[in-house]
């Protein structure tokens, strides 16, 4: 700002007002503003050759101060006109205000001077209420009169069945009743008040025949309904009228609804009773005729076999009615009724509601299964649900199924609870015949093939597999169930059966002087081949079982062929007892010295080995072969025991030539009775009879320092063998010294060799007897 401009501004007229004392913040803004154009002013002019272009700013800033004055001017000069124009409309409004004031002041001074005459109109009214009144009883007197010959001629009609008729006299006196309810509601309004209580109640009294007419009409109308399938077959007018009458009544109550309740300003009430909505009462009474004949159905008549015959004569009936629906009375409805779909909703309800009754009795397994039958495969096949004129209704009505599916594994678990009750008793029973056909004084029946059995296996292979076929005609998931439940029970079945083969054996060994049982090794053989056809049964019906089975139950699985391999062991062992039973008398008479000279009893041995195997042929493979086996381990096990007993010591080279060649001449005869083997089945990998030649060459050995040589072989072949099996043989010998004996002994203890897999051991079962030597010297190794 220039020096002259601040001259000028400093200069003030005395007595004036000067602007910075109205609003002070124009003299701190002045101030502001002074200061930065001075900041501005120093930094632009620093130097004295700047001063050149003072005038150059001088210019601009006057040009600017231009600008703002010219736009400040024209804002004041809008906000003034503004002020203006508001200033103009309030003037404006405040002489509307005074005529409007001036107009009610009037009008009120009128309707004071018009109270006067209203107060004067009171009688007039009071006459004319009166006379509406009096209109209204001397219009009414006619029909009032012949209220009650109406009623009773309704009532004639009602009881007749003509119903269409009664249904329009009912109609004109509920029409009287409403009228004359309207009227007296006028009246009482153009006298500014409502309709009394007492004009109400004397009104219901007068008409409270018209209500029991209502009440029989009703009552015959829902009597033609719940009969309609009886009288669509005879006579189907009465339903068709009741029919008419139920949609007079359905757009009657449409229409007052409309008029009367949809109306704005109607204030008209409705009819006593109004709604009725009789067409939902025409569907409940239907839906109640359709569980009337299931409310009859009682326990008893309903038990055993008659409950078969009652699902069959309820699919009969249901299929009878309902053709008789879509055949008759789905022509005498209006077509927005369906009335084929509300009775199959109605059938499937009450269906519904029954068979969870009937599903809560203490059933059978046979009852459950004409249960569970019906629900799943009658009930929608092609013969009932299922026909094709009634597949389209079922699927708009979506109904469901007719038994949940919790339901139905309740009613599979009952059934197969019910079945394992029965399945149970029945193995009880038939293990009870097989154990008194143990008791029999005769051999057991064989078979088309000449094997022994019983009848144990057929029964119970004959029960588990048509039990499985009956659940499998209800599904596979009830199928699994009950052969898994059947596992169960041949399971328990085996080991009572393990037990029973315990039993029989202590009795046996208990009577053995009575010669009680004489059949007992066969009943024995029988068993195990009962066992082989109840295996071939059991891994049948796993196979039957669905793969998704396995994980369907928490319990642990059943493990029959475990307790079928428990039972064959136990029933092969008792017959390997009584071998060594009947062999026990000739053992120790052999490797004696008359054996030695006269070969007896090895012939005795042989006929009872002969004998035994003969019976072992009447047992099923696999276990034919094994009993062979295992009678070939028991003789060579036996006959080596007798040998470690040292009945008979060499006195010299001719009694162990002797004694080898007896020794290899009993092993021809064994292998002469065993000769079948190698065909019949399959040869175990060590071959208990290899051992008696070898023992012989041990013991015919002539050179005794080849002994060492011998062991070594011996033990490779048989690593189960014991120092004390070895100096038992070097013992036999008679020729070894003390120095061969150690030597032998150092090697065998040196070497032992671990027992390979798959060897099945011999020498681990034969007990080398104590020695007789009251002491051992200090020197020598103990035998």
């Amino acid at each position: 700002m220039s020096a002259g401009d601040q001259k000028s501004g400093g200069d003030k007229p005395e007595g004036t007002v000067s602007v910075a004392e109205v609003w002070p913040e124009v003299e701190r803004a002045e101030c502001l503003a002074r200061g930065a154009a001075l900041k501005w002013a120093s930094g632009v002019f620093c130097r004295p050759e700047h001063l050149e272009r003072l005038s150059q700013y001088k210019k601009r800033e006057s040009q600017r101060t231009t600008s703002i004055h010219t736009r400040l001017k024209s804002m004041v000069q809008s906000y003034l006109e503004g002020v203006g124009w508001g200033l103009e409309q309030l003037r404006e409004a405040r002489t509307e205000l005074k005529e409007v004031s001036q107009a009610l002041k009037t009008a009120g001074l009128e309707s004071n001077r018009n109270t006067e005459g209203v107060t004067s109109l009171e009688r007039l009214r009071e006459v004319s209420v009166s006379h509406c009144q009096l209109l209204a009883a001397v219009s009414n007197l006619p029909r009032l009169y012949s209220v009650r010959s109406m009623v009773l001629e309704t009532e004639r009609l009602v009881e007749s069945r003509r119903l269409l008729e009664a249904h329009a006299r009912l109609m004109d006196l509920e029409r009287w009743q409403d009228d004359i309810l309207w009227q007296l509601h006028g009246a009482a309004g153009t006298a500014g008040s409502s309709l009394s209580t007492e004009d109400q109640e004397l009104v219901a009294k007068y008409f409270s025949g018209v209500g029991q007419l209502v009440d029989a009409l009703g009552k015959e109308l829902w009597a033609v309904v719940s009969s309609a399938l009886a009288l669509a077959r005879q006579n189907p007018t009465p339903f068709v009228s009741a029919v008419r009458i139920v949609e007079r009544e359905e757009a009657l109550d449409r229409a007052l609804l409309e008029e009367r309740g949809g109306t704005r300003g109607n204030t008209r009430p409705l009819p006593p009773g109004r709604p009725r909505c009789w067409r939902a009462c025409f569907f409940q009474v239907l839906e109640e005729a359709v569980s009337a004949r299931f409310r009859s159905v009682s326990y008893l008549h309903t038990r055993g076999p008659g409950l078969a015959g009652h699902l069959s004569a309820l699919q009969h009936g249901i299929m009878a009615d309902l053709a008789t629906v879509r055949h008759l009375l789905e022509h005498c409805v209006p077509s927005r009724y369906r009335l084929t779909g509300a009775y199959l909703r109605a059938s499937h309800h009450c269906l519904h509601a029954h068979l969870a009754q009937v599903s809560s009795w203490d059933l059978e397994s046979g009852e459950i299964f004409a249960v569970l039958n019906w629900v799943l495969h009658i009930y929608n096949s092609p013969d009932m649900m299922g026909h094709p004129e009634l597949v389209t209704e079922m699927e708009k009505e979506e109904l469901g199924p007719l038994i949940s599916t919790e339901g139905l594994e309740q009613l599979q678990n009952k059934y197969v609870q019910s079945v394992r009750k029965s399945v149970s008793e029945w193995m009880h029973k038939a293990l009870q015949v097989e154990l008194q056909d143990w008791q029999r004084d005769q051999e057991p029946d064989t078979d088309h093939e000449g094997f022994y059995q019983t009848s144990l296996p057929t029964i119970i292979t004959q029960m588990l597999e048509e039990n499985a076929r009956v659940a499998l005609m209800i599904g596979a998931s009830l199928r699994d169930q009950t052969i898994q439940m059947g596992l169960y029970e041949m399971e328990n079945l085996l080991n009572r059966f393990r037990e029973a083969l315990v039993e029989f054996g202590k009795e046996h060994r208990r009577d053995l002087s009575s010669n009680k049982n004489k059949f007992y090794l066969h009943y024995l053989l029988a068993s195990i081949s009962n066992c082989i056809i109840l295996k071939k049964s059991t891994e049948s019906l796993q196979q039957q079982q669905s793969s998704r089975s396995a994980g369907q139950f928490s319990r642990t699985p059943p493990n029959p062929l475990a307790a079928l391999d428990r039972a064959v062991r136990r029933a092969c062992r008792l017959v390997m007892d009584q071998l060594l039973l009947d062999l026990q008398p000739f053992l120790p008479g052999l490797l004696t010295r008359p054996w030695l000279v006269q070969g007896d009893p090895t012939p005795k041995l042989c006929h009872v080995l002969e004998r035994h195997l003969e019976l072992y042929s009447r047992v099923r493979p696999p276990c034919r072969q094994r009993l062979q086996e295992e009678a070939q381990w028991l003789m060579v096990v036996e006959y080596v025991r007798a040998l470690m007993k040292k009945r008979l010591v060499c006195r010299s080279a001719e009694e162990r030539r002797q004694l080898g060649q007896q020794m290899v001449q009993d092993d021809q005869q064994f292998r002469e009775i065993f000769h079948g083997l190698e065909g019949e089945g399959s040869v175990p990998e060590v071959n208990p009879l290899a051992l008696l030649p070898i023992l012989a060459d041990f013991i015919r050995l002539k050179d005794p320092g080849m002994l060492t040589l011998e062991v070594s072989g011996l033990v490779a072949k048989y690593p189960d063998i014991s120092e004390e099996h070895v100096s038992v043989l070097l013992d036999i010998r008679g020729d070894v010294s003390r120095d061969i004996r150690g030597a032998v002994l150092d090697l065998l203890e040196q070497s032992a060799p671990p027992l390979p897999a798959g060897y099945r051991p011999i020498f681990t079962d034969i007990l080398v007897p104590p020695s007789t030597m009251a002491f051992c010297l200090p020197t020598a190794k103990c035998a």
